[in-house]
């Protein structure tokens, strides 16, 4: 088998479409109908929608959890109407691979928990396999996710999208089960 992986040369919102794109090309290939993306204010859901919906693609968007209002980077009660007006399901909800109460005891104490290993990790590859992989951790663990069939999960560098991959899901608590199956994108 051989498959294309878009990698860019800058992280960020301007690889939105390019990686929203190949996105869409696999899914189409591979017979995937659901798609998780991350989206702090609608932008990646809202193009998202538009380029897999008429396809009958699912798209879940997964925002970033209340804990970080004070940073601003929380979705909005009207965007997150205006998404799901759209058909676009929207979750919000605890960081899967950190942020939680584990984390406000290494804050407080030192050390590192396994999931904030893990984040670290990822982190190694890109921010967006970090968010891509916590997203679809996530979504799983909500329940919003056909857990016998592969997903493509979207995220990104700050804003936007550049990061996707295909994988066979897993909830948190399960996580030696999630496969990354192919990278279709990311910074390089």
């Amino acid at each position: 088998m051989e498959a294309k992986t878009l990698l860019f040369d800058k992280p960020g919102r301007e690889n939105t479409l390019a990686t929203l794109g190949i996105a869409r090309e696999r899914a189409q290939a591979l017979g995937i109908t659901q798609v998780v993306v991350a989206s702090s204010h609608g932008y990646t859901a809202r193009e998202a929608h538009r380029l897999l919906a008429p396809l009958g693609i699912k798209v879940i968007a997964v925002s970033i959890s209340h804990g970080w209002e004070s940073k601003g980077w929380c979705m909005s009660p009207e965007e997150r109407a205006e998404l799901q007006a759209l058909g676009v399901i929207v979750f919000t909800g605890i960081h899967a691979l950190g942020d939680g109460v584990s984390s406000a005891f290494s804050e407080k104490n030192g050390g590192r928990a396994p999931d904030e290993i893990v984040r670290d990790t990822l982190y190694c590859f890109c921010q967006g396999m970090k968010v891509a992989v916590e997203c679809l951790l996530m979504a799983a663990d909500a329940g919003l996710l056909d857990m016998g069939a592969e997903v493509i999960s979207v995220a990104g560098t700050d804003s936007g999208a550049d990061t996707a991959i295909v994988c066979r899901p897993a909830c948190p608590r399960a996580f030696h089960q999630l496969r990354i199956r192919e990278v279709l994108a990311k910074p390089r």
